[in-house]
């Protein structure tokens, strides 16, 4: 075991599967020579040459488009989007072509890339460097979407993806790249896409979080357990397709549930969990399906004060299992 930072996992794992498998290459700006904007992709121009690490043009469609023309002729493609921020040129290739390639052929061909996204607040980035936009890819069947929370399944996730059929966009939070470290092996390993991590376990009430709100939840609890409230926490780890299972059997023990999620409420991820659970398992409440979200408006602000107002944090946790708990 050695001890890594979650961006440091995610480059392991490009090294790794680039050594592995001849047909992985890495498309993005300033992945090459510069190493990338966050140093995500340091040492890979070095270690594979400009043919299989390409700084590309300033160019969503293109990186996007490259890729699936890449993937569907048989190389496993890794685009980055320098920011989830300028992800909105690349929608029509990733939603028209990458994500309905296997349905339209009936299974003739696949689509295998994955799309690197860092995205996420509380770094004073402002409206145009801030933004976490896992739900516009939610909704769409024929990808699937990971958010990892934890160094080890940064690497493990990122694997899997790079070793699967079908496209992945694959979300990485900048806060969390250099902030949380883990103990992960030294040794080869990967963690399986759809499913979800008990984080904590508990028996009063369940947490459904992704991303840095696994760590703000992780911080709710340790107030929580102070005041005797045991809660449950439960890491989506992947978004789509999400574990079911895993989820339920949770809010089934505890009968109550909080989701958190740091994008704004409406029409958010945890909005169909929400839907989901009051459609299967209502019985089992004792409490409404209540959600901690960021706020519906247009960007994150940039001034710090405002943007700590949006963000979901650690009181704001609190105060809604509190009010859930005395339902």
């Amino acid at each position: 075991m050695i001890k890594t930072s979650y961006i440091d996992a995610i480059n392991q794992a490009m090294h790794e599967e680039m050594e592995r498998d001849e047909r992985v290459f890495l498309i993005g700006e300033d992945v090459g020579v510069y190493g990338g904007v966050f140093k995500a992709t340091k040492g890979l121009l070095d270690r594979f040459g400009p043919e299989r690490v390409i700084d590309s043009p300033i160019s969503e469609v293109y990186i996007a488009g490259g890729s699936v023309g890449a993937a569907m002729v048989g190389m496993r493609p890794i685009a980055e989007i320098q920011f989830a921020d300028f992800i909105t040129p690349s929608m029509d290739q990733l939603i028209q072509q990458a994500a309905k390639v296997r349905y339209r052929t009936g299974g003739q061909w696949t689509c295998p890339m994955v799309v690197r996204v860092c995205c996420g607040g509380d770094v004073g980035g402002g409206l145009y460097h801030s933004q976490i936009n896992e739900q516009w890819f939610f909704s769409q069947p024929g990808l699937q979407v990971i958010l990892p929370s934890t160094p080890y399944d940064a690497k493990g996730l990122l694997k899997s993806a790079i070793r699967g059929e079908d496209p992945v966009i694959y979300f990485e939070h900048k806060r969390l790249y250099r902030w949380i470290k883990d103990e992960i092996p030294e040794s080869e390993f990967t963690v399986p896409i759809g499913k979800a991590a008990i984080r904590k376990e508990g028996k009063d009430i369940t947490i459904v979080a992704y991303g840095l709100m696994c760590h703000r939840s992780l911080e709710a609890i340790s107030e929580l357990e102070k005041e005797g409230v045991s809660v449950e926490l439960i890491d989506m780890r992947t978004l789509l397709p999400w574990d079911r299972e895993t989820i339920f059997e949770s809010i089934k023990k505890t009968s109550k549930a909080v989701l958190v999620q740091e994008s704004p409420k409406t029409g958010g991820v945890m909005a169909e969990i929400s839907a989901a659970i009051n459609e299967e398992i209502f019985d089992y409440l004792d409490a409404p399906v209540t959600r901690v979200c960021g706020l519906d408006v247009p960007a994150i602000p940039f001034a710090p004060p405002m943007e700590r107002f949006f963000l979901p944090n650690k009181e704001k946790i609190v105060n809604v299992v509190k009010k859930v708990i005395e339902f």
